[in-house]
């Protein structure tokens, strides 16, 4: 047999846990068809010689869904050993859209250059197959896409019409091949959402052997309550848990990790099922600005939001709330990326210097920016990730969108974990921390996320399975990114196969647009 591609001296890490072992790897099409010594021709040979090779990293935590039209190449991605992300998390999808989440996709549609053509997952699943991807793409629904298109950013009860239309919604979604549905319980209308109509959804859910990924409602002080009423969906809906960026934020609320854990695990024994978590190896979150304001303000959407803003009665009320319950220290928020271009200054400076003590400040700047600032929040302790990132049931997410060192994706100053997630986990925590061994870390990448998703024929380096690969040094593979300097991809990645193709070839994204939209089976 004459291979397409012929991978030779490699030390594989097959995404088993098991220890890694030499080998060559041959590649017909899009699959792995031979593993061992290989002696025959192929159109395309890479030698890997003191190289890893292991499967396709899965990004279980991904905000691609609209950055990959932007540009479909996905290079921040691509560049990192990603081959397989998962989007459409934190209730936020880029469909469902009618009605209000129609008005919000046009919106962000419009910011990155180009318009909405769709309004359901299966028309978004064909405009994504017709422009091409750089990337395979796996899709979960997001429940606020769903309650927004049926009842906008109303803080109220669902009628039975209205739950009837959102079900719909749902199983229409995950007709089309979506994985599970994500919440975002801390952003509206997730926030709106009580925990009886998450479940009523999350029946269905189940009833596709889908997942339920979810941010939670609170993630510093009532952080243990949401982490019960998670586990309370999982009992009563019967659908598999998934909580998304576990962490403890905020210092005072640090000490609650061991407690958060004895839910996870002695709860989900008691109630029968096995949570999951995810995590990106940062002690930074990054989210809109506004997200530090009580949920009460996002009720009716922006426009309202900027009303209340305004309003003299409401501002009182807020400083109060905000420096009686918050205690913030604005001086661990940094903007990150602004929307109004005379503001541009403040990208990469911290909120205390933009405030000056005045708290109004802050609402001025948000009806300026209309409430579209980004920002990142300095909150975690790096002792707790080190311990999250040991658990077995837990895989590695970026939360992070596809990004590029040019064009109109460079615009913004963002996240690090963007370009440097991966190679962070395996330089910092492999090589250097030894918190995780070489074989663990990639089968939290790998073959736990395409488990837990029911992913089939990847995340795995087998005879049949999809020839998604990575080839990298593992003594020099590094994350670059900073928060000063985000746009900056990382070093020691040779070589990423993706379906089969060659994309990523010394380094260097080659362009091919070889992606894949992977339908729940």
């Amino acid at each position: 047999m004459i291979y397409d591609l012929l991978i030779k001296n490699a030390e594989i890490f097959d995404g088993t846990k098991n220890a890694g072992y030499k080998a060559d790897i041959g590649v017909k099409g899009e699959r792995i068809v031979k593993i061992g010594a290989i002696d025959s021709l192929a159109l395309m040979t890479i030698d890997a010689v003191d190289r890893v090779v292991c499967p396709g990293f899965i990004d279980m935590h991904s905000h691609s869904d609209f950055t990959i039209l932007a540009n479909p190449r996905s290079e921040s991605k691509i560049r990192q050993g990603v081959t397989t992300e998962v989007i459409g998390n934190c209730g936020m999808s880029a469909a469902p859209r009618y009605d209000e989440a129609l008005k919000r996709g046009q919106e962000i549609c419009q910011d990155f250059g180009f318009s909405c053509a769709w309004k359901s997952m299966a028309d978004y699943f064909k405009v994504l197959e017709n422009t091409g991807i750089g990337i395979n793409i796996v899709a979960l629904v997001g429940q606020g896409n769903i309650r927004t298109s049926v009842m906008g950013y109303a803080d109220s009860i669902a009628t039975d019409i209205q739950a009837s239309q959102m079900k719909s919604l749902l199983e229409e979604s995950l007709d089309a091949g979506c994985f599970g549905m994500s919440s975002g319980l801390i952003y509206p209308p997730g926030c709106f959402t009580p925990m009886d109509e998450l479940i009523e959804l999350c029946k269905i859910v189940a009833g596709f052997n889908g997942i339920y990924t979810t941010h939670m409602r609170n993630e510093g002080d009532q952080l243990l309550e949401a982490i019960e009423e998670a586990m309370t969906i999982g009992k009563e809906s019967g659908v598999h848990v998934h909580i998304s960026h576990l962490k403890t934020s905020g210092q005072r609320n640090w000490s609650k990790l061991q407690a958060a854990f004895d839910k996870l695990e002695t709860g989900g024994q008691t109630r029968g099922f096995a949570p999951t978590v995810d995590r990106y190896p940062y002690t930074a979150g990054g989210t809109g600005l506004d997200a530090v304001l009580p949920s009460w303000m996002y009720e009716g959407g922006t426009g309202k939001e900027m009303e209340r803003l305004r309003d003299v009665e409401i501002r009182n009320r807020l400083i109060s709330q905000l420096t009686q319950e918050h205690q913030r220290d604005w001086n661990t928020v940094m903007i990150s990326a602004v929307w109004n271009k005379a503001n541009k200054c403040w990208e990469g400076k911290r909120l205390s210097e933009l405030m000056q003590g005045k708290i109004e400040s802050l609402f001025d700047f948000l009806i300026s920016e209309e409430c579209k600032t980004e920002a990142i929040f300095f909150s975690m302790s790096e002792d707790n990730l080190q311990q999250i990132l040991k658990k077995p049931y837990m895989m590695i997410g970026s939360d992070a969108s596809s990004r590029a060192t040019y064009g109109i994706l460079a615009q913004d100053m963002v996240h690090p974990r963007g370009f440097g997630t991966f190679p962070r986990i395996l330089s910092r925590y492999v090589r250097e921390g030894k918190i995780l061994s070489m074989e663990e870390a990639i089968w939290k990448m790998t073959l736990l996320p395409a488990n837990t998703l029911g992913i089939c024929d990847r995340g795995q380096i087998k005879e049949g399975c999809f020839a998604d690969m990575v080839v990298f040094d593992p003594i020099t593979i590094n994350d670059t990114a900073t928060y000063e300097l985000p746009l900056s991809y990382p070093t020691g990645i040779d070589c990423v196969i993706l379906n089969g193709q060659l994309t990523v070839d010394h380094g260097e994204c080659m362009g091919k647009l070889c992606g894949k939209v992977l339908r729940k089976e």
